[in-house]
């Protein structure tokens, strides 16, 4: 299976490649390699003829896109839209990833594939509406919802992840303050690719839910955090309204893997051992 890899160094990018290492896979770089110049694409993919594409690419800073509506949609609507017109003419599959953020928090229990999006945000809209462009254009695609994602590369464009932001401020001795009333399911991208690598070999298309198991808020993952690597910061929960971050987010975006249970996909670990094996792998314990 030839498989063309877009955004190949970012978080999850840099993931996917260790873990597709033993398939053909064609890495894609930006800004060599640009979604947004669909002809560009056009010609760079075809030069390829990949089986499948997996575009990770994304604007995902949330709280920027409210001002920056244009460049928001985009790379996440647009560019994507043109992508899945491209696979459809290579007859190849696409592999594109959205979000929790594409729901509306006002369900009492974990999110399943078949729930209607209702998002909150000009990002959520975006990625929704790059959904709605896939399904559209496409008959052979997977739809990856995810959440809450650290992973050793670090989110390019964003800098680092919550992870490593935590232990950084705790490090300097800052006074943090996290949200206690979102409550989200962390995702180790590590884990996200070796289940992205399993779907994309059962041929079975569609939605798929995939994070780590359980659900936290972000203040009790920062605790959970400063737990395990032995730190002790001045760290204060605070609701949504006390932070003012710009985007509104879901009050709960906990996604259930539905689909990938029922495919076979051998389940996430809890995301307490995710961090731990994460935290390990950084060096941080």
């Amino acid at each position: 299976m030839k498989i063309a890899l877009i955004g190949a160094d970012g978080q999850l990018g840099s993931d996917l490649k260790r873990a597709l290492d033993t398939d053909s896979l064609c890495p894609l770089y930006y800004p060599e390699f640009d979604i947004t110049k669909p002809e560009k694409t056009r010609k760079a993919l075809s030069e390829i003829s990949p089986d499948v594409v997996i575009n990770t690419a994304a604007f995902n800073r949330v709280d920027d896109g409210e001002n920056n509506v244009s460049d928001c949609f985009t790379l996440n609507s647009f560019a994507v839209r043109d992508l899945a017109k491209i696979c459809r003419g290579l007859d190849c599959v696409l592999v594109h990833f959205s979000t929790d953020y594409v729901f509306d928090g006002e369900k009492d229990s974990p999110y399943v594939e078949e729930d209607f999006p209702n998002p909150l945000s000009v990002y959520g809209i975006s990625k929704y509406t790059s959904e709605l462009f896939v399904k559209n254009e496409l008959q052979k695609y997977y739809l990856v919802r995810t959440c809450g994602l650290y992973g050793e590369a670090g989110c390019w464009g964003k800098g680092a992840n919550f992870v490593d932001t935590m232990v950084s401020l705790a490090e300097k001795g800052k006074t943090i303050r996290v949200i206690n009333d979102q409550v989200i399911t962390p995702t180790y991208t590590a884990e996200l690719a070796q289940k992205v690598k399993e779907i994309i070999y059962t041929r079975r298309y569609g939605i798929y839910h995939l994070t780590n198991e359980g659900q936290c808020t972000w203040y009790e993952f920062a605790q959970h955090i400063f737990q395990l690597t032995g730190k002790n910061p001045s760290l204060i929960p605070v609701d949504s309204q006390t932070y003012g971050a710009k985007a509104p987010r879901p009050h709960y975006s906990v996604l259930e893997n539905k689909k990938a249970k029922e495919t076979k996909i051998s389940e996430f670990s809890p995301w307490r051992e995710a961090l731990k094996d994460y935290l390990l792998k950084k060096g941080y314990v």
